[in-house]
């Protein structure tokens, strides 16, 4: 399993890179973390009380906001460019209890249809069950455009 580099930290002050995702800055947060492993893209992130629906239940919006964010990381990694979620089906066939800790995420490329990807998306929770799944749609844009309109820094930036 291979670490992915966050590029977007080294962005500037004044362009304000504050992803409720991905941001390690951003006090309110997800702060996720991404690898590679094979042609997938695996975030590990343990939940908290913040982060609550009913009692010690993960709240589904949360659930969708990690399965949205991850997908955008195999759109960076794996399509080499950047993008926009068109659309998010998410399937919720397990509470994700918080006290179970640290869960798992695991997405990859379902497949292309022109320049939309269909992103496949399944979370486990601390037990290693899976409680989730999700396919995001990614509308793709030309890496040329992504670095233009998006800040793409380009897939060498991802690695050390």
């Amino acid at each position: 399993m291979k670490k992915i580099v966050n590029p977007f930290i080294k962005l500037t002050r004044s362009e304000e890179y504050s992803c409720f995702g991905c941001s390690p800055s951003n006090q309110n947060g997800l702060k996720m973390e991404f690898h590679e492993e094979g042609d997938e893209i695996v975030s590990f992130w343990t939940p908290d009380k913040r982060f609550e629906g009913f009692h010690n239940v993960l709240h589904g919006g949360i659930q969708a906001t990690l399965i949205d964010e991850i997908a955008s990381w195999v759109v960076f990694v794996k399509l080499k460019t950047g993008g926009f979620t068109s659309e998010l089906n998410v399937k919720y066939l397990k509470s994700v209890m918080i006290d179970k800790g640290r869960i798992a995420l695991k997405a990859s490329l379902r497949d292309m249809e022109k320049n939309i990807a269909h992103i496949s998306v399944s979370l486990y929770d601390g037990e290693g069950s899976l409680c989730s799944e999700g396919v995001a749609s990614y509308f793709t844009l030309p890496e040329k455009i992504a670095a233009h309109k998006l800040k793409y820094p380009g897939i060498e930036s991802f690695y050390e």
